[in-house]
C-alpha cells in the first residue's frame, strides 16, 4: 500500500490512523503498533513517529515513554465538554463570517450538503467526517480570526473522530441525515444574515451524537 502522490508519507500515516481511530479498527486505550505500520504502509519509521505525534498533538493518542501510543479514551463528561467548547466558537466564527462570505462560498456549501446525503446513502462514514469538515470550514476560514480558526481545527480533529461511531449503521446514518438538515438551515440563515440564529443553531449543532440519540 503506497502512499499518494498528493499526500506527504507523514500524513498518509495520519489520514490511515485516524481513518481507523474513526471506523472502530483501533479503540479506545489501544495500543499503536508502529512496526506494522510501517509494514502495512510500507513507510519507514520516522514519518510514522512524526505522524503519532501529530496525532498525539491532536488529542486522538496518548504518548507514554517507554511505553508508546494508545487511542486516547474520551469519557462522557470530556465529550461533553468539548462539544460545548466548540458550540461557541463555531458559532462565533459564522458569525464574524456573515459578511465576509462570497456568492462562491454558499454555492460550494450547498453543494457539500448534497455530496454529504450521498456519503450517508452509502454508509460511508469516513467521507462524511471529510465532507462535513469542509463544510463548516468554509465559513470559518471567512471569520478573519486566524487564533480562532487554529483552536477550532484543534478541538474538532479530536472530537469529531469519535462521536460518529455506532454498531448500528443504518441509525447512525439517518440520524447524520438530519444533522446534515442543520447544515441547509445553516446556508439559508447565511444567506439572510442571520446572526442570532446562526449563533443559536451552531450552538446546538455541536451536542454529543450519543447511545441515547441512537
Amino acid at each position: 500500500m503506497h502512499a499518494p502522490k498528493y499526500q506527504s508519507l507523514k500524513d498518509h500515516v495520519y489520514s490511515y490512523i485516524a481513518e481507523k481511530i474513526q471506523d472502530g479498527t483501533l479503540l479506545p486505550n489501544q495500543k499503536i503498533n508502529e512496526a506494522e505500520i510501517c509494514k502495512r504502509l510500507d513507510i519507514s519509521r520516522t514519518p510514522t513517529r512524526e505522524a503519532l505525534f501529530q496525532l498525539t498533538s491532536d488529542n486522538l493518542l496518548e504518548y507514554l515513554p517507554r511505553r508508546g501510543f494508545t487511542v486516547k479514551a474520551f469519557d462522557p463528561k470530556k465529550k461533553l465538554d468539548f462539544s460545548r467548547i466548540i458550540g461557541v466558537l463555531d458559532a462565533l466564527a459564522a458569525t464574524l463570517a456573515v459578511e465576509h462570505l462570497k456568492k462562491s462560498d454558499l454555492m460550494a456549501m450547498e453543494e457539500l450538503v448534497d455530496k454529504i446525503d450521498e456519503d450517508l446513502g452509502r454508509l460511508h462514514f469516513t467521507d462524511y467526517y471529510t465532507d462535513q469538515l469542509r463544510f463548516h470550514d468554509i465559513y470559518i476560514q471567512r471569520c478573519d480570526n486566524p487564533a480562532l480558526i487554529e483552536n477550532l481545527n484543534s478541538l474538532k480533529n479530536s472530537f469529531i473522530r469519535q462521536s460518529y461511531s455506532s454498531e448500528d449503521k443504518v441509525k447512525l446514518a439517518k440520524v447524520l441525515t438530519e444533522v446534515n438538515g442543520e447544515h441547509r438551515k445553516m446556508i439559508e440563515l447565511f444567506h439572510a444574515k442571520d446572526k442570532e440564529k446562526l449563533e443559536c443553531l451552531l450552538k446546538f449543532h455541536w451536542r454529543i451524537i450519543d447511545d441515547e440519540m441512537l
